[in-house]
């Protein structure tokens, strides 16, 4: 083999062996960007669950909008949140605290009312350390509170979720008909006519991002 072969067959090595790289460098951006895309999907599916089972009517404006909610373009990418814009994220659950003026309180109904009509509910409080959570978000306004999803029904404590209040250390008042529980600042819950005027907290499951 002569010199002149020999320096085209290392040139020849190089050639490839710098194309594999190129394909190779070009083969893991592909997986990136089908990673990013598979992380997209998920939370968009995410979404949609939440709206299908919000027990509102689905309808794609509304889905749309929760989507643009979560998940807002920007350079013509999406770049998805654990909740949208305007909620509290803390642990695995988003949280609105509704602030109205005084003239825009609402009865816990309404109250209710206006969380489903943002795909949540009012919060159900799982475990002490969410209790302390709520706590810290329920700003006193005299002895006014904020509605959480605690009320009466035959004559037991009971969450939004269909679970029993097992706790008693966490309202002190007895359970009485026409009775719904508002959280206060460093005052844990209380017992209120449902049909007083307060301010709320909305609960929802935050997007796995």
């Amino acid at each position: 083999m002569n010199q002149t072969n020999l320096i085209l067959q290392i040139h020849n090595l190089t050639r490839d062996s710098t194309l594999t790289e190129k394909q190779l460098a070009e083969n893991q951006e592909l997986k990136k960007k089908n990673k990013e895309l598979e992380t997209e999907k998920k939370n968009l599916t995410e979404i949609i669950q939440q709206m299908t089972t919000s027990g509102n009517d689905f309808n794609v404006s509304q889905a749309q909008w929760s989507i643009d909610a979560y998940c807002p373009k920007e350079n013509n990418n999406r770049k998805c949140n654990p909740c949208q814009k305007g909620w509290d994220h803390v642990e695995s659950s988003c949280y609105a605290i509704n602030d109205a003026n005084r003239d825009q309180w609402k009865t816990w109904e309404e109250a209710r009312e206006n969380c489903r009509g943002k795909i949540s509910d009012l919060v159900v409080v799982i475990n002490e350390e969410e209790k302390k959570t709520v706590s810290k978000m329920s700003w006193t306004y005299g002895n006014k509170g904020y509605w959480i999803g605690l009320r009466v029904e035959d004559g037991k404590w009971k969450w939004l979720d269909g679970r029993n209040l097992t706790s008693s250390s966490w309202i002190d008042q007895p359970p009485s008909d026409g009775h719904c529980a508002i959280s206060v600042k460093d005052q844990g819950f209380k017992s209120v006519s449902c049909n007083e005027k307060n301010r709320w907290i909305c609960k929802k499951k935050a997007l796995s991002v």
